[in-house]
């Protein structure tokens, strides 16, 4: 079977910035599209010698906002990678669309070309929940975008929901997830309210009364979980719900540890041992991808102790979960101690074997960084803090220098690896 890779392309601009909004996006930067376009071109061109080592099996278009950015060059793009790259004609393609910059032609356009997927930004069904988090757009503009992204032809449609919003009641919440469920999409998301620092909801809304509690929050959670799943859908993620077969291949390969490349400023890559991210910063990528400068920000090959590390992290992020199995064949640790501990959260209520797989329940999912904390905790014999990357042993080793392009670097570094592993 040949090598699968997924490709994730960031488009960093928006028409305004939502004011809980934390990913690296700009407001009224358009003036650099075309030179953004031009550099992204280039980008995947210089590395098109690495991606057609794979199969092209996922791409995803996020922001930012894609549907700002333009069907057009979406689709310009998307051609780039069809004449560059393996690009498998059964491969999932995602575009992320906002309801106030999505017309009919344009979803036309995209399912012309072969865009298959798409995720709308609808937040919530309050017009005064929207305003107040930032949101240019009504729900009756999302309702006309779902139906139109159904009118041009897509029958893979994905919508994003926020909970635990200023104001917004248990009650609230259950409309927007009955007014959701009436348009029957094939996948809903939703996301628990978190206050980033450098937001302007972190600035009027850290410690306000006005925020739903962790209880309430959690009570939305839940709710959520057990009125999707009877109306049939998969909870397959912490985050995710889908109707069968219908769960975001592009995703899953991020918990699933497979490999995919970013391009964009801020855009992370996982390939093989290899994590590396790219400058976080527009005008700095432009420049790097043009002028031959330093593209990446950070790089790291990871070491059979944080390879066992992501591996847990990540696959009790899912509902598929973890198995003893797998865990001996890719982890570098005993799995009793991690036993022991998954024994114990079953007594808990908070985690359950099915077919042989340790997963978390809903309760589970609720405290999940916890509890992966504690089967950390347990794998390691020593408290671990922080992300995959152990951050601070990351900090405090010496960092590999970089060299010239990203393409060498990462075949420089694959070949390493496959030296290794022979």
């Amino acid at each position: 079977m040949e090598r699968r890779l997924g490709l994730y392309i960031h488009i960093p601009f928006c028409a305004s910035k939502c004011s809980y909004c934390d990913f690296y996006s700009l407001s009224g930067c358009d003036y650099l599209m075309p030179d953004y376009q031009k550099a992204l071109l280039d980008h995947l061109e210089e590395s098109s010698r690495a991606i057609k080592e794979y199969e092209v099996d996922t791409v995803y278009f996020g922001g930012g906002t894609p549907s700002f950015y333009g069907a057009d060059k979406i689709a310009e793009i998307l051609n780039a990678i069809k004449l560059n790259g393996n690009l498998r004609l059964d491969a999932e393609i995602t575009v992320e669309c906002n309801p106030d910059n999505t017309s009919l032609n344009a979803l036309r356009l995209l399912r012309q070309e072969g865009v298959n997927r798409i995720s709308i930004g609808v937040q919530a069904s309050d017009n005064a929940l929207l305003r107040l988090i930032g949101r240019r757009h009504n729900f009756q503009q999302a309702k006309r975008t779902f139906e139109n992204a159904r009118a041009a032809g897509f029958d893979n449609i994905s919508v994003d929901l926020i909970y635990g919003l200023p104001s917004q009641s248990k009650t609230d919440w259950a409309e927007t997830l009955a007014k959701i469920v009436e348009l029957h999409p094939e996948h809903i998301s939703c996301y628990g309210l978190k206050l980033e620092e450098g937001t302007r909801m972190y600035a009027e809304y850290k410690d306000s009364p006005l925020l739903p509690t962790d209880d309430e929050q959690a009570d939305m959670y839940c709710y959520a979980s057990e009125m999707l799943v009877r109306y049939g859908y998969r909870h397959y993620e912490v985050s995710n719900f889908a109707a069968p077969g219908f769960e975001s291949k592009h995703n899953l390969k991020y918990w699933r540890l497979d490999d995919y490349m970013g391009f964009g400023p801020g855009a992370h890559s996982s390939v093989g041992n290899l994590r590396y991210s790219l400058v976080r910063d527009l005008k700095k990528y432009i420049n790097a991808v043009e002028k031959g400068g330093d593209i990446v920000d950070e790089h790291k090959i990871i070491d059979s102790t944080e390879h066992s590390v992501e591996y847990l992290m990540l696959g009790m992020r899912t509902e598929d979960g973890i198995s003893e199995r797998d865990y001996r064949t890719r982890c570098q640790s005993a799995w009793e101690p991690i036993n022991k501990v998954l024994l114990a959260f079953r007594h808990k209520g908070w985690a359950e074997q099915t077919d042989g797989r340790w997963h978390f329940t809903v309760p589970g999912f609720l405290i999940s960084n916890t509890l992966i904390c504690i089967l950390l905790e347990a794998q390691a014999g020593v408290r671990i803090e922080g992300t995959p990357w152990l951050a601070q042993a990351y900090e405090a080793e010496e960092k590999l220098s970089l060299p010239k392009g990203e393409e060498e670097m990462f075949r420089e570094l694959y070949e390493q690896q496959r030296e290794k592993n022979k």
